[in-house]
């Protein structure tokens, strides 16, 4: 019989041979639970024993089993095989095929926390599973037992928590009735009605527990699979599915798709025996814990999306005021000006990365008061579009911005200030992540605020009548972005519902602006500065599921960098008497920004 290597079954071999190492906010992830995590507690004649098919070709003895979903998700978080490993053999994967609730908490109690002075890491990613062989051991029989099973699986998490654990994630039982070690049997109702008390004392339970807690709806998830398992490549019969399995199920193995099969493929089966996922059903929940993880680096881009645009609005002002230097309209005339541009935004956040491109019309005018003072409105619509993640996500915001400044210049001495207000709407926000071989999308909008103020101070070198100039400054800052919560649409597994977020950056900065007259007509100028950003904090995301929206918990988003180099370069050119056109470009760079900007205006006397 011809078997082949699948690509399915291929990746995850390369997965768990050499998982690539990429930023996470977590220092390391423990693991604890049963045979649904189990990375290879026990090894046989050819390493370790894991719960799962092999990965072929043959899927027979020598070759190595796939790797389960803590695995997985740990590559993902950019953990390596160390980590990755069963604790006996140096790892922190503790979790043991065959245990129950009882064991998971002595091995949490005796064997973790025992080895470790009873500290948990508080910066770890704390993983559990279990409930499953308290079913199949005989020790649910009730409503009363399955409770008392979800509570010792909450007594685990509460011993971490105790201990210093802050982050912990925890399996939801999956539907034990929904397997083929029952599917159409006479216990397969009374099994599910028992998993559905074990969760709901589960959820009930965690909710009170005083930590990040993240609930893997594993039941949901899977439900949604095999309500259309074709997308998920999977065998498109659901009741084949749920009877059938790929190896060790006796009659039930799948006649086409199973070991012995006419086409032997575990990818395209849930089950590799009669209770544990094949290596595509641990893909799916190692790709849906990481949606859950992931979701706050690319939420927690919003408020800075809208700080981009301020600092856009900004940096168009800025290069209108040097074009005018010195060369201001007559006093009490008014001078318009309208501009178009466009700016590009660049983000590093984890292993997440994020790239905006946005347009932008501003209009304006300034009136001048007397020989050392200006005064002026402006208003700005930026539009900005942010792809992030994995999966490509698209977030879109319509910015419109309004900004009153003053200028002075006397006696070498200038100085620039300005308020700026806006409202910010967040009409199109799609959040995508790959489930296995498909791509999931949910959806929201929301609306925000923002207001900020800016300040310059400097001193031009140049001499009285010099064609240069040259101008050591100072500046400060300070912006403050709000964005009301929201949630996604509808109630599937993946849906998110997100708190109110506020973002502030407070900088101070010093730089260089220089100009130059080319002849009468034509000018050249541009600035450096050095900016200190003293709001660093890495900024917090708090949500919830939309189907189990009594659990709260908040996790890390966006990291704010403490140092920004900015630098921009324009030329204006007077048309005619009155009448000038501008061109300017901007960059701004910190470890994981960046910003560019590029804009052409037009300014006349009226």
């Amino acid at each position: 019989m011809k078997r082949v290597l699948t690509p399915l079954a291929a990746a995850c071999l390369l997965a768990s041979a050499s998982l690539p190492l990429s930023a996470s906010p977590y220092s390391t992830m423990v693991v604890f639970g049963d045979s649904l995590s189990d990375a290879g507690w026990n090894t046989g004649a050819d390493g370790p024993i894991r719960y799962t098919n092999r990965v072929g070709p043959t899927y027979l003895a020598g070759e190595a089993f796939g790797p389960v979903s803590p695995m997985l998700l740990g590559g993902k978080l950019g953990f390596g095989e160390d980590d990755s490993a069963a604790a006996n053999a140096g790892g922190n994967n503790w979790a043991v095929g065959g245990y129950r609730t009882d064991q998971i908490l002595d091995t949490v109690n005796d064997n973790y926390l025992a080895s470790n002075g009873f500290r948990a890491d508080s910066n770890a990613l704390y993983y559990l599973t279990g409930g499953g062989n308290d079913f199949l051991q005989g020790q649910v029989f009730s409503t009363e037992t399955a409770q008392a099973s979800a509570g010792r699986l909450v007594d685990s998490v509460e011993a971490l928590q105790q201990a210093g654990g802050k982050y912990i994630m925890v399996w939801l039982l999956p539907d034990v009735g929904l397997t083929p070690n029952f599917f159409g049997g006479g216990l397969q109702n009374t099994v599910s009605n028992l998993a559905q008390d074990f969760n709901n004392e589960l959820v009930i339970q965690l909710a009170q527990v005083n930590a990040e807690v993240i609930p893997l709806n594993v039941p949901l998830m899977l439900s949604e699979v095999l309500a259309d398992p074709a997308r998920y490549g999977l065998l498109a019969d659901r009741t084949e599915l749920l009877s059938t399995c790929f190896d060790d199920c006796g009659a039930n193995q799948n006649p086409v798709y199973g070991l012995n099969g006419t086409s032997p493929d575990p990818s395209k089966l849930l089950f590799d025996d009669s209770v544990h996922p094949t290596i595509a059903g641990q893909t799916l929940i190692s790709d849906y814990a990481y949606s859950l993880l992931s979701a706050p680096w690319e939420i927690g881009l919003l408020p800075e999306m809208a700080h981009g645009n301020l600092r856009s609005h900004q940096d168009q002002l800025r290069a209108q005021w040097q074009a005018d230097w010195e060369a201001w309209q007559a006093v009490g005339q008014w001078r318009a000006f309208v501009n178009a541009g466009g700016q590009r935004l660049d983000y590093d956040v984890y292993d997440s990365s994020a790239d905006g491109n946005g347009y932008n019309l501003n209009f304006g005018g300034s009136y001048r008061i007397n020989e050392a003072w200006r005064a002026g409105l402006a208003a700005g619509f930026y539009e900005q579009s942010l792809e992030a993640g994995a999966a490509d996500s698209d977030y879109d915001l319509n910015s419109y911005i309004g900004t009153a400044f003053a200028q002075y210049q006397e006696n070498r001495w200038w100085a620039e200030l300005a308020a700026s207000a806006g409202h910010l709407d967040y009409a199109d926000l799609k959040r995508k992540m790959d489930l296995g071989p498909t791509t999931r999308a949910e959806e929201g909008d929301t609306d925000g605020s923002l207001w900020a103020f800016t300040g310059r101070f400097g001193y031009d070198i140049a001499q009285p009548g010099s064609q240069w100039h040259l101008s050591p400054f100072i500046s400060a800052d300070y912006a403050r972005v709000e964005l009301d919560g929201y949630a996604e649409d509808g109630q599937s597994s993946t849906a998110l519902t997100y708190d109110d977020q506020e973002r502030t950056s407070k900088r101070l900065g010093v730089g260089l602006q220089g100009i130059i007259d080319l002849n009468t007509r034509t000018r050249l100028f541009a600035e450096v500065a050095q900016e200190r950003e003293y709001e660093d904090d890495v900024s917090e995301v708090s949500m919830s599921q939309n189907a189990l929206p009594g659990i709260e918990y908040t996790l890390e988003g966006y990291v704010p960098t403490d140092k920004t180099t900015r630098a921009s370069l324009g030329v204006s050119h007077k048309l005619a008497e009155g009448l000038s056109l501008r061109g300017s470009y901007s960059y701004r760079n910190s470890d994981d920004d960046d910003q560019q900007g590029i804009n052409l205006s037009l300014s006349w006397d009226l």
